[in-house]
């Protein structure tokens, strides 16, 4: 029986699930937001708010321990210098996920995670193409 087993197994092997959250983490970690199936973007939330927690603390130990979860250094520093100071007087709720429909090839649920604080740019995403002389 599983009794409070919460981890998800995504269909893996324990190394293999351990791998895959850790390089969706350093993918979170510098690209700010990812798009991943749901199940995996419920995956990797307990744990990239587990790296910013260590980072908060921002000893040497707790940089350590990052590393030897992370297994990137670049993306380590990264979380250390630029991510965590930003939610240094957050208690918790570092990522959201939202919700995007079924992808195409096989109807997965797809979502975007990404830090609370990242903003998409509104310009680019809210400007109409609007009609010049050539085009009319």
């Amino acid at each position: 029986m599983r009794h409070n087993v919460k981890t998800p197994k995504l269909g893996l092997e324990s190394k293999h699930r351990e791998s895959l959250i850790s390089n969706l983490a350093c993918s979170l970690i510098k690209n700010k937001r990812i798009k991943t199936t749901l199940a995996k973007a419920k995956a990797l939330r307990p744990f990239a708010e587990k790296m910013v927690t260590l980072g908060k603390k921002g000893t040497l130990h707790h940089r350590r321990l990052a590393i030897a979860r992370l297994r990137q250094r670049d993306a380590v520093h990264q979380l250390f210098a630029e991510i965590a100071p930003k939610f240094q007087d957050r208690k918790g709720g570092y990522t959201r996920i939202l919700k995007l429909g079924q992808r195409q090839s096989d109807s997965a649920k797809m979502a975007f995670i990404e830090w609370v604080d990242y903003q998409v740019d509104a310009e680019i995403v809210a400007t109409p193409v609007e009609k010049t002389a050539e085009t009319k």
